[in-house]
């Protein structure tokens, strides 16, 4: 079982994450790459749009670790890249739709470039899915 940890020695996160999240090492472990903006037919969504772009890589993370055996609350741990960290509210409002707590760890970058210039948002993944 997932549990989210807090101390009070440490700031509330200020957006939708955990300090920390810890889980029973018992199971299979699923390195989830960094998921993009692009659909199933390989077209990009949302161009343009980080919102729509943020929902798309959620649902890709979600058939991503669907496909593993398991879904978005075995995720303990997200790697968030953006282009415009001014994005951050926007991105978490999206992800606090997807991920419910306890909710993963997560770290939020800005880069400068991406595999294409159209990527506004790249998001990869750690997930831990019960034995059975």
């Amino acid at each position: 079982m997932k549990e989210q940890i807090t101390s009070d020695k440490l700031a509330k996160p200020n957006g939708h994450f955990s300090q920390a999240t810890t889980i029973e090492a018992k199971g299979k472990l699923v390195f989830i790459s960094g998921m993009t903006a692009r659909k199933a037919d390989g077209t990009i969504a949302g161009i343009g749009d980080v919102e729509a772009q943020t929902r798309q890589v959620c649902e890709n993370l979600k058939a991503a670790a669907e496909a593993a055996g398991g879904g978005l609350e075995d995720i303990v741990r997200v790697d968030v890249y953006v282009r415009n960290i001014e994005h951050f509210p926007i991105i978490h409002k999206v992800r606090a739709e997807y991920f419910k707590a306890p909710v993963p760890a997560s770290t939020m970058v800005e880069v400068a470039k991406m595999v294409s210039h159209e990527y506004l948002i790249e998001i990869s993944a750690i997930a831990v899915l019960p034995n059975g």
